[in-house]
Parts: C-alpha cells; sequence; structure tokens
C-alpha cells in the first residue's frame, strides 16, 4: 500500500501540464522497465505508467510523465531498443501523462484525441492553477474523435476513445497481438480514481465506459492501469465493482435527503475503505460522486 501511496502522490501537484514540477523532487525518481507480454513493456516512475511497444518497426510510447523525467526515461528506452520513440499517445491531457511531449514531439509524432489538442493548446484550470498553452512542439499532430489503428511493430495498435470518464478525451490503446491494454486513467488500479469533472469527467460515463471495456477484454489479457501496478481483467472487474457499488451507495443516500457532509460522516463499507489510501481519499471520492450525480 505504500508503494501505491507513493506512486501516485505527485499527482496532487502536478496533474496539469506542467504543473509546479518544480517542488517535487524528480531526482530520485526510478525508472522501472517490465515486460508485459510480446512486444509490450511497462515504464513506472512517477505520473502515469507508460506503455512501450518495441520491435522492428522502432519504439511507440504511450503517455510520456512528467518533463524532469524525459532522460530518465530515454535511458530506459534504450535499454529496450535502439531509437528514439516514433509515436507517442497521449491518454488524455494531463501533465503527469504529457509533460515530456514538449521533448518526445521533437523525436516523433505525437497522437491523441481531438480534445487533448484543444486542452492542451489553450489555457485550462487545474487545482487552482492555470495550465497551458503548451509550445507547438508538444502538441497532438495527429487527432481524432472515435478511433484510429497503427500498425506497428508486426501488430495492429488500436486507439478508441471512450467520452465523459476520466476527463473529455480519454483513449484506451490495445495492442491486439500482444493482448495487452492500456487503460491510461479510465483505471487507478486498487484506489478510488480522480474524475476531472471540470474537464469534461464523469462518475457515470466512467462506470459504462469501465463496464464496455470489461465485455470486450479479450482472455489472459494484461492490463496497464494509468495508475498502479500491472493488472489483470479480474483487478479491472474488481474495480468496475467498486465504482457501481460507491456510486449506488451515495445516490440512495441523495434520494434519502442525505446532505454531503452526512455522507461523509457515514463513510463506505469495510470492503472499500482501503480503495481510500492514495491521492483520492474516502471523503474526495464521496465529493466526487455527489458533485458528477448533482450535475
Amino acid at each position: 500500500m505504500k508503494r501505491q501511496v507513493r506512486h501516485i502522490v505527485g499527482i496532487a501537484v502536478a496533474m496539469g501540464c506542467g504543473i509546479a514540477t518544480g517542488q517535487q523532487n524528480f531526482e530520485g525518481v526510478q525508472i522501472k522497465a517490465t515486460h508485459v507480454a510480446g512486444k509490450v513493456h511497462m515504464l513506472e516512475g512517477r505520473g502515469g505508467n507508460i506503455g512501450v511497444s518495441v520491435g522492428q518497426d522502432g519504439i511507440l510510447i504511450v503517455d510520456d510523465q512528467y518533463a524532469p523525467l524525459v532522460e530518465k526515461i530515454r535511458a530506459a528506452l534504450r535499454d529496450l531498443g535502439k531509437g528514439k520513440p516514433r509515436f507517442v499517445l497521449n491518454t488524455h491531457w494531463h501533465g503527469d501523462h504529457t509533460g515530456g511531449n514538449e521533448a518526445f514531439g521533437r523525436d516523433g509524432t505525437i497522437i491523441a484525441h481531438t480534445n487533448v489538442h484543444k486542452r492542451l493548446s489553450t489555457r485550462q484550470e487545474l487545482f487552482g492553477r492555470s495550465v497551458g498553452p503548451l509550445p507547438k512542439v508538444a502538441l497532438p499532430i495527429i487527432t481524432f474523435d472515435k478511433s484510429l489503428s497503427i500498425h506497428f511493430n508486426g501488430e495492429e495498435i488500436r486507439a478508441i476513445h471512450y467520452p465523459n470518464s476520466h476527463t473529455d478525451g480519454d483513449i484506451v490503446i490495445i495492442f491486439t497481438k500482444s493482448n495487452v491494454v492500456h487503460m491510461g486513467d479510465l483505471f487507478f488500479s486498487g484506489m478510488f480514481p480522480f474524475v476531472d469533472l471540470d474537464h469534461g469527467g464523469d462518475v457515470e460515463g466512467l462506470i459504462e465506459s469501465v463496464g464496455k471495456i470489461l465485455a470486450e477484454l479479450p482472455k489472459g489479457v494484461k492490463i496497464i492501469p494509468g495508475h498502479g501496478p500491472l493488472s489483470t481483467a479480474d483487478d479491472l472487474n474488481a474495480y468496475h465493482r467498486m465504482l457501481v457499488e460507491t456510486t449506488r451507495i451515495v445516490r440512495e443516500r441523495l434520494k434519502a435527503g442525505k446532505t454531503l457532509e452526512q455522507i461523509k460522516a457515514d463513510g463506505l463499507p469495510d470492503p472499500w475503505k482501503p480503495w481510500g489510501s492514495g491521492f483520492i481519499s474516502t471523503d474526495k471520492w464521496l465529493e466526487s460522486i455527489v458533485k458528477s450525480l448533482s450535475k
């Protein structure tokens, strides 16, 4: 559990594009590489988990954490294969997933949902701070609305948009032959998620999206979450069950006329208490559900 807390602690000060990275000490961060399956690896450091495809066509990465970690990420990529990333896929616009865009955008092509380009190219407000716009080199060159395929390293790599979930620009990446799925921040493994209600996120939309993904997962798939350890379909199912049950509890309390403070005071049943040990505490998760249901 301590590992999960360390893994997610930076989100609070730097979820946005480059927010307050100077307040964090990145010197001690180590980039850990794990072979997931087939041509796919996962890099863990600080911020969102990075997916990596390595093969005969070169390197493709999914997300790129924070700018101060770029050289460490590059060193980890050199250990996996030759050359610089030819493609960078952003699962959404938050800075713990796009902070390296400016550096990696000079090396290859950034691809993301249309709304990610809109967010990164204009000023946004996140956690009370102004974010962006990012320089042109850090912006996606290729954008799409529903889905896109890249044929790379001997497999089709599909990017599929799930609207109004964690944000309004979330995509899930499917490595079809390797049987690996990168969920971005649609999946916080073993912990309550951050749902960006100010930028198109929606708790019920997140529940719907995760349910659809679960229904389509192939047997034996391995899942890279946006945050947390390498996971399985069982882990994602437990996460979905948590989303459904905690939202149901809050909805029933709201129908009974309870206020947010009363709902917080009541808390959640024992099975869900450990999920509040990360960046999003139980109180913050209950508040997110109430705000989302009240929109």
